[in-house]
């Protein structure tokens, strides 16, 4: 019975391992930042200044860059879903728009207890919002040139 318990805890997380690992490295390998930032500039999006004020500044407040990240995430989950051929949605986008949520709650916990995990948890949110925007710009680039 311990040895089952001791299996299926250890087997958890192992498989949150593997997501977490996974995740980062989709988001490493998202390299073309000029079409993400080209699509941040069209629909007015503030992520890249979020990612640069997340870098720099130390004493910031983190509650409007969460609030500017949410309204950026929803803009470009409403366009991917009702933009035209952007209905469909990869393997890496699911487990990316889980691993947002994820780190939206973590964000929460982690801002409440004041505790330094808050700002890297926005910069991972501002990481995969900056994911989305260049998977939209791909698909925009990609309907341009047939």
């Amino acid at each position: 019975m311990l040895a089952s318990i001791l299996i299926i805890i250890f087997s958890l997380l192992l498989l949150v391992y593997w997501f977490r690992y996974t995740c980062l490295l989709v988001l490493r390998a998202n390299t073309e930042e000029g079409l993400a930032v080209r699509i941040a500039t069209l629909n007015r999006l503030a992520f890249p200044n979020i990612q640069d004020q997340l870098k720099s500044e130390e004493g910031l407040a983190l509650d409007p860059l969460h609030r500017a990240l949410e309204n950026d995430y929803r803009i470009l989950r409403y366009l991917q879903r009702h933009g035209a051929d952007m209905g469909v949605s990869s393997v890496e986008q699911k487990m990316l728009a889980l691993d947002y949520s994820v780190m939206r709650i973590w964000y929460k916990v982690a801002n409440k207890c004041g505790v330094p995990q808050a700002r890297m948890a926005l910069q991972e949110m501002s990481n995969i919002v900056a994911y989305f925007a260049n998977q939209m710009g791909q698909r925009v680039a990609d309907q341009v040139e047939i």
